[in-house]
């Protein structure tokens, strides 16, 4: 008896024992047109294991790149497509480019710093007041979301001018949205609200005791 942890391992296990087996016959076959008939014969059964793909022509690439592949690139057989190599199966791949730029406020991320150059850029007066307005409302609204604490009008303010380098300057840091108003537009109730004002004044009485 033939146990599995005796046999050769399977390099596509999908395919089962058999196709391997019939592989393995085919490279031993020594007339050339002998070969590439089994090796048509051995595509044949591998798409029926997959019917309803069968003639879709991008699968019978797949399918001959795995005949190849299974067995270990040494059959010579002619097929319809290029015939793979090893090497280029194993390549590993390309690294992805990781952004360089580094971000100042790990909050606001990076389309935020991108939004504020751009608004740099405008020259109507009014326009540029406007989104100064809507985009400090938006800082303070990301600051809310992503610190369990209060913040100040002036505090984004100040981030705003330094994210900008002195180009987006509030002139009345008050103007800007309620606290209270922002996170209810986020769905945090006034328990949250609570729990930042506690955490503010825990803060500040640390400041005045040092």
């Amino acid at each position: 008896m033939e146990y599995n942890t005796t046999r050769g391992k399977l390099i596509l296990p999908e395919y089962g024992r058999n196709v391997q087996n019939m592989i393995a016959h085919a490279m031993e076959i020594t007339d050339r047109k002998e070969r590439n008939r089994a090796a048509q014969a051995i595509i044949e059964v591998m798409g029926q294991l997959n019917p309803h793909l069968r003639d879709v022509d991008d699968f019978r690439h797949k399918l001959w790149t795995h005949l190849f592949v299974m067995s270990d690139f040494k059959l010579e057989v002619d097929s319809p497509y290029e015939i793979p190599k090893a090497e280029s199966l194993q390549e590993k791949p390309k690294l992805m480019a990781y952004p360089k730029s580094k971000i100042r406020y790990g909050h606001y991320g990076k389309y935020t710093q991108q939004i504020l150059e751009t608004a740099i850029e405008v020259d109507k007066k009014e326009e540029k007041e406007y989104l100064k307005i809507t985009m400090a409302n938006f800082m303070k609204k990301q600051f809310l979301s992503h610190n369990n604490d209060t913040v100040e009008n002036h505090v984004i303010a100040d981030q705003m001018k330094e994210l900008s380098k002195g180009e987006l300057v509030l002139d009345n840091p008050d103007e800007l949205m309620n606290t209270n108003v922002l996170l209810r537009s986020m769905g945090m109730g006034s328990n949250n609200n609570k729990k930042f004002n506690k955490n503010f004044k825990q803060k500040q009485k640390k400041k005045f005791k040092k």
